[in-house]
């Protein structure tokens, strides 16, 4: 299992996001930066999501759940595409940036809950866990803190779950659909380029 980040680390790669947002939206060209630390050169799971400011409404969430990349490398490339290929939202300006929150959470290695249907909401902690649904050709992914911002129950997050993958809201009943449970660090600016904080 990975170590958790410091929060300095999770300043670097926040700040690496909005960097890599501003290069892109200026030159239409990825960034390219290096990274030597080690620890930020592992491969984990990740997302980048964008917040407006004020109001903190959503304006654009894409990441990769598992362990693909070196971590650096991928907070480069989400961040991109959350501010121009979140397919929900029109591509975002460089005026907008000013105005957006940057938000990254790194993510745990996603684990398989086994236990009886029926019980299955007692073994997901609101505000700790995020969610992975998958039935079939379908996938569907909340982050920890969505449920805690939305105010749900564990039910009602696994019902919005499979909802966010495109089946029916009590599916994670049947015992055809797969459940993963994983935990996150989340890092986000306080206001547009400023101060950063681990949630």
């Amino acid at each position: 299992m990975s170590e958790k980040l410091s929060l300095k680390q999770g300043k670097q790669l926040v700040q690496l996001a909005r960097k890599s947002i501003e290069y892109s939206l200026a030159s239409g060209f990825r960034l390219g930066e290096a990274c030597d630390n080690k620890q930020l050169l592992e491969e984990r799971g990740i997302f980048v999501t964008l917040h407006t400011f004020p109001g903190k409404e959503l304006r654009g969430c894409i990441g990769m759940p598992y362990a693909m990349k070196p971590l650096w490398n991928a907070v480069l490339e989400m961040a991109v595409e959350a501010a121009i290929h979140d397919p929900r939202f029109s591509p975002m300006t460089g005026k907008e940036l000013g105005k957006t929150i940057v938000e990254v959470s790194v993510l745990t290695q996603p684990e398989k809950i086994l236990c009886e249907r029926k019980k299955l909401p007692k073994f997901v902690k609101i505000g700790e866990d995020g969610l992975i649904i998958q039935r079939g050709n379908h996938s569907g992914l909340l982050l920890p803190q969505v449920a805690k911002e939305q105010k749900w129950d564990a039910e009602e997050f696994l019902n919005q779950c499979c909802v966010k993958a495109e089946l029916m809201k009590n599916m994670w009943q049947s015992t055809e659909t797969k459940v993963f449970k994983f935990q996150a660090q989340i890092f986000s600016e306080v206001e547009p380029k400023g101060e950063i904080e681990e949630a």
